[in-house]
């Protein structure tokens, strides 16, 4: 049985990722299933020193068929509070928009998706973003602004859903 590009090259790193870890263990990702590689599950650690610490969420990644050409789609599930993840838990990140040129011009093409990205390069954009939001191109327009306006409440109401994630 011979497998698509999108197939392989979705094997290839999914093995990296077995064998090599994540850096400082901040994710694991992999498949749901053996029976598809188009659908993974990724685990990300709220990263230190943000009121994202201490959590670890997961995010379904949905794969294309022209996979690396296009992007893939990335949801937390349950959704997370952030200026750059919509409320339906979709991620809102440059390095996952469709390469090319931005019709808006506002992204320059080397901050869009190139088959040169990988899960890895993708999931620690995902945590630098959980870190440092961006506020020019928010998902969440209330959480945006209540990011500028009152960090504090924003970060209470994110470490308030990270325990009730924890059921704490």
């Amino acid at each position: 049985m011979s497998r698509s590009p999108a197939s392989r090259r979705l094997l290839t790193e999914y093995k990296a990722l077995i064998s090599q870890g994540s850096p400082d263990g901040m994710f694991t990702a992999g498949p749901i299933s053996e029976s598809d590689l188009f659908i993974w599950e990724a685990l990300i650690m709220g990263p230190k020193d943000t009121p994202f610490e201490g959590g670890v969420f997961a995010a379904k990644l949905t794969f294309p068929s022209d996979y690396p050409l296009s992007p893939f789609k990335m949801k937390f599930e349950p959704p997370l509070f952030h200026p750059n993840v919509y409320p339906d838990g979709t991620v809102c990140i440059s390095i996952l928009h469709t390469p090319g040129d931005d019709p808006t011009m506002y992204e320059q093409a080397s901050e869009r998706w190139s088959p040169v990205q990988s899960v890895e390069k993708v999931l620690l954009s995902v945590i630098s973003m959980l870190a440092e939001p961006n506020l020019e191109s928010g998902a969440n327009i209330d959480c945006c602004k209540l990011y500028r306006d009152n960090k504090a409440e924003y970060e209470r109401i994110v470490r308030q859903q990270i325990k009730e994630q924890l059921g704490l």
